[in-house]
C-alpha cells in the first residue's frame, strides 16, 4: 500500500517535469518563428494550465496521505517551485503579446535555449530522485546553477547591446522587460535545484 502512495507522488513529479520540458520546447521553437504573439502565449497558457492541474492533484494527495516518500515540506516546496517555472514562462510568453514584439532577436533565442536546457536538467534530476539515485542528482543541479550563471551573463550582454544600439526609448523598455523576465525563468529553475539539493542532504 505504501509503495503505491510513493509511486503516486513520484509519478506526478515525472508528469510535471515532462510538462515543463514540453512548455520550454514549444516556447523555444515557436519563438524562432514568432508571427502571432497572442497565439504563442495561448499555446504556453494551455500547457501551464495542465501544470496547475498537476499542482492541485499533488497538494490534494499530500492532504490525503499519511506516509509520504519525502518530507511533506519538501514535496510541497518542490511542487510550488516547479509551478513557479511554468508560471513565469507563461508570463514571459504573454509579454511578447503585451508589448507587441514579433521581431525576436538573438538574445531572446539564447535565453529560450538556456531555459530549455535548464528544464531538461530538472527532468533528469527528478528522474534520479524517482529512481532513488541521489548520488547522481548533483551533476544535474550543478548544471542548472551553471546555466543560471550563463543567463546572468546573457542579461548583462543583452542590456549592454540594447542600450548601445537602440535609440527608441519605448523599444528599450519593452525589450529590457522581456530580457529580465526570461532571466527570471532561469532563476526559478535554480530555485528548483536548491530544493532538490536540500532533499539530497536530508535523504542521504
Amino acid at each position: 500500500m505504501f509503495q503505491r502512495k510513493r509511486d503516486t507522488f513520484f509519478e506526478y513529479f515525472v508528469s510535471v517535469v515532462d510538462n515543463i520540458m514540453h512548455a520550454s520546447k514549444v516556447f523555444r521553437e515557436e519563438l524562432n518563428n514568432l508571427e502571432d504573439a497572442e497565439k504563442f502565449a495561448i499555446q504556453i497558457k494551455s500547457i501551464e494550465s495542465r501544470g496547475d492541474q498537476y499542482t492541485h492533484e499533488i497538494i490534494k494527495a499530500l492532504n490525503n496521505t499519511f506516509i509520504t516518500p519525502l518530507e511533506r515540506e519538501d514535496i510541497l516546496g518542490l511542487t510550488i517551485k516547479l509551478d513557479d517555472v511554468l508560471d513565469l514562462l507563461e508570463a514571459c510568453a504573454w509579454s511578447f503579446d503585451l508589448f507587441n514584439v514579433i521581431e525576436v532577436d538573438d538574445f531572446m533565442k539564447l535565453f529560450a535555449r538556456n531555459i530549455e536546457m535548464c528544464t531538461q536538467e530538472i527532468a533528469l534530476a527528478i528522474n534520479c530522485l524517482v529512481d532513488k539515485k541521489l548520488k547522481e542528482m548533483p551533476r544535474h543541479t550543478h548544471k542548472i546553477n551553471d546555466l543560471e550563471n550563463v543567463a546572468d551573463d546573457l542579461l548583462r550582454d543583452s542590456l549592454k547591446t540594447l542600450f548601445s544600439s537602440c535609440t527608441d526609448p519605448i523599444e528599450i523598455i519593452k525589450r529590457k522587460e522581456i530580457y529580465n523576465m526570461m532571466e527570471e525563468v532561469s532563476d526559478a529553475c535554480e530555485d528548483v535545484a536548491d530544493i532538490l539539493e536540500g532533499i539530497i542532504m536530508r535523504n542521504s
